[in-house]
């Protein structure tokens, strides 16, 4: 397994620019600051002094690693290990900043994959929609958890206490994880969702555990993608489906993963719902 997550996935594959990873870090902390260098959150422009133009904000909807590079190369040709000014910066999310780390941890023989799940460090009492990166550590036999997508800056905003190149798995907690906790009643699902659209419930942490699922088999979708069996605010959540989902990610099989993923109400179709552009789109 770990060799599968070395490998680039169709959406992790830098491409023609996979030279340009040549000579960057190698190490967790370093790649961060590589990505953080490059890509700016959507939803922060303003406290950096950016202001973006729809076009710029649209670059969110970029699926490819290859073609995030494709658009900072177009606007600053430098190295990537050449930190940008935040104007000049692609916009992105989580999610972004996510997939653009494991790319290059793979890139340097380190097994990574993303996650998907919900952080308790962005509003007190809640668990925020939120996507990290998960990397081997050889020396310590374990997978940690990394948010790239934290810099200097948001790190004093948001009074992190922990060390963001192996987040603790509470504050930090997968969509599997999440769907048990809930389901055993130990977690209320009104706490986790994204709490600026005021969208929060059972049905989210399964979309996220789809999105997962997914991700787990090297297929990394965008936040607002769906397909499937993923549920609606208004629907009744197939309990039996996501428990035994949850399951399979908890200690991840890819095996078990793709098993499930076989059913055609968790089947990554060719083409998927784009809930921002409202059309089906190929990935």
């Amino acid at each position: 397994m770990l060799s599968f997550y070395t490998q680039p996935g169709v959406l992790t594959d830098a491409g023609k620019y996979a030279p340009l990873f040549d000579g960057l870090p190698g190490d967790a902390a370093g790649v961060a600051r590589v990505v953080q260098g490059l890509l700016i959150h959507e939803f922060l422009v303003g406290a950096y002094g950016v202001t973006l133009a729809e076009q710029d904000r649209d670059r969110v909807n970029l699926r490819r690693v290859e073609h995030v590079l494709d658009a900072i190369v177009q606007r600053d040709d430098r190295p990537l290990d050449v930190a940008r000014e935040p104007g000049g910066r692609i916009a992105t999310n989580c999610r972004g900043f996510t997939v653009m780390a494991v790319a290059m941890l793979r890139s340097k023989g380190v097994p990574a994959r993303a996650r998907c799940g919900f952080g308790a460090y962005f509003t007190p009492g809640m668990f925020e929609d939120h996507w990290v990166a998960e990397f081997w550590d050889a020396d310590q036999q374990r997978w940690r958890l990394l948010d790239a997508q934290i810099d200097e800056q948001q790190h004093g905003w948001l009074k992190i206490d922990f060390e963001l190149t192996d987040v603790p798995r509470d504050k930090f907690v997968v969509a599997g994880d999440a769907w048990d906790q809930v389901r055993a009643g130990r977690a209320d699902p009104a706490k986790y969702g994204l709490s600026a659209i005021n969208e929060t419930g059972d049905w989210w942490i399964a979309a996220n555990l789809m999105r997962d699922a997914a991700a787990l088999d090297n297929v990394e979708l965008l936040p607002w993608d769906v397909w499937g069996a993923m549920p609606e605010p208004e629907d009744k959540v197939d309990e039996a489906l996501f428990d035994e989902l949850a399951a399979a990610v908890r200690e991840p099989s890819i095996e078990d993963v793709r098993r499930l993923l076989r059913d055609d109400r968790l089947r990554v179709p060719s083409e998927v719902y784009n809930v921002q552009h409202r059309q089906k789109e190929a990935i």
